[in-house]
């Protein structure tokens, strides 16, 4: 098509051209004609064979281009480890696409990353791990264009795998073998529930949500797990984590996992929302599920850090993976208690704050968030305010306020906890425990 409209217009231009050469004869000398006849076409042929070479010169660069971003690079390998989980991290510099078998004698498992090269800084790398679920983990240029990663295995019951953004990476989760605890003369208080591990969202060069008037939600977030963090202790002597104590940035990934090697019995992840619309307001929970919802999928890709569409692409494109991490969930009754947890957390914001200020119910929902995958706890996600909207940046800046909701997410840890033994009807709607207005 373009070399038809190219033609076409060569024929304009020659005709242009000889009807001026045609003018010019009329005024001019037989020699005169003739020369200027001869450097107009001159001109004509110059402009015709230089045209066709640039573009060609452009297509050869881009092809260049291309095979020089032939293959993924894999970055670097880490590893978290505890006596019970181990999780391994392939970072890469784009999504990669790749396979797993498990070979016996000697035991292992390798994962083989297609289209892939290993970077410069990496090269042959080993990780002597012994800590009784892995020996060590191996990462090697297997062929041209595969990188293959090898976990030497020791003891493990299962393990999954699933691909993460923002950065990209391979996550591995390895789950050891449960050895028999020996029975505790004393039980803990709250039913058994040692440890809990509060997240702080974002934090570092990452800010979060930014309010009109310039609130961060980095900092709210921290302010309030902070007091989250004195009342738990002071009031059900549990111990509590924080995923990050200061501005600092953390990887969402590394965040779960820190949840895992605590072995924590609960994982909150504390954040504020924020909206294009900036009339939104009030509160809601999340818990890790699919989700077809539009606003919960906006929500999660904001906190993921990547856009609506690569959020909707994350569903399609992982749904084995993630169907397996539901499985084992289900399987150890987890999604069921993040349910509960969700809607205890939920009914006691909307609850407590509504004494005091009036709170817009926004429910219980599910969506894919980054920060719940992997998690082997009950765990979910709070949505405490929009820091979009004028009058809640104005509450969210007000120390009383965060106080408030660190009380209210105190109340919801209490309910959740005290009802465990309590029957409990499983909803899909994503609404609150009492079918109410949308506004207490």
């Amino acid at each position: 098509m373009r070399k038809l409209h190219f033609k076409k217009a060569i024929a304009i231009l020659i005709s242009f051209l000889a009807f001026t050469a045609s003018l010019t004869a009329l005024s001019a000398s037989p020699i005169e004609r003739s020369k200027k006849t001869v450097h107009l076409f001159a001109i004509l042929n110059k402009s015709i064979t230089e045209v066709p070479q640039k573009t060609s010169t452009r297509f050869s660069e881009i092809e260049s281009e291309k095979k020089k971003n032939k293959f993924i690079t894999v970055r670097d390998l880490r590893h978290h480890s505890t006596k019970k989980y181990t999780r391994v991290v392939v970072d890469i510099d784009r999504p990669v696409r790749y396979e797993h078998h498990r070979i016996k004698e000697p035991d292992r498992i390798y994962f083989d990353l297609i289209n892939s090269k290993m970077g410069e800084e990496l090269k042959k790398k080993i990780i002597s791990i012994d800590d009784g679920i892995l020996k060590a983990v191996r990462i090697s240029q297997f062929s041209q264009d595969v990188v293959r990663v090898v976990l030497d295995l020791n003891s493990i019951e299962s393990f999954k795998s699933f691909l993460m953004e923002n950065p990209d990476r391979l996550v591995i989760d390895i789950s050891g073998i449960a050895k028999q605890e020996p029975p505790i003369s004393k039980e803990p208080p709250f039913y058994g529930v040692k440890r809990i591990v509060l997240d702080p969202g974002h934090g570092g060069h990452d800010p979060g949500a930014i309010g009109k008037r310039g609130l961060e939600e980095k900092d709210v977030v921290l302010d309030i797990s902070k007091k989250l963090r004195t009342l738990i202790k002071r009031e059900m002597d549990i111990e509590v984590i924080l995923t990050r104590d200061s501005d600092i940035f953390i990887p969402l990934h590394e965040r779960t996992a820190i949840a895992n090697m605590k072995e924590a019995d609960l994982f909150l992840s504390i954040h504020t929302n924020a909206s294009p619309n900036r009339n939104a307001r009030g509160v809601e929970t999340y818990l890790l599920n699919y989700t077809t919802d539009e606003e919960a999928n906006r929500v999660a890709a904001r906190e993921n850090a990547i856009s609506l569409k690569r959020q909707k692409e994350f569903q399609r494109e992982f749904q084995g993976d993630l169907e397996k991490t539901f499985g084992d969930l289900e399987r150890d009754n987890k999604r069921d208690e993040s349910l509960r947890f969700a809607h205890m957390v939920q009914f006691s914001m909307i609850e407590k704050l509504n004494q005091s200020y009036h709170i817009t119910n926004l429910g219980v929902k599910q969506a894919l968030f980054y920060v719940l995958v992997g998690a082997k706890m009950p765990s979910i996600l709070a949505e405490v305010s929009f820091i979009s909207n004028r009058d809640e940046e104005k509450r969210l800046a007000d120390d009383l306020y965060r106080q408030k909701i660190a009380e209210a997410l105190l109340s919801g840890i209490k309910n959740y906890l005290s009802s465990k033994n309590a029957p409990f009807t499983k909803t899909t709607s994503g609404e609150t425990l009492e079918r109410r207005d949308k506004t207490f």
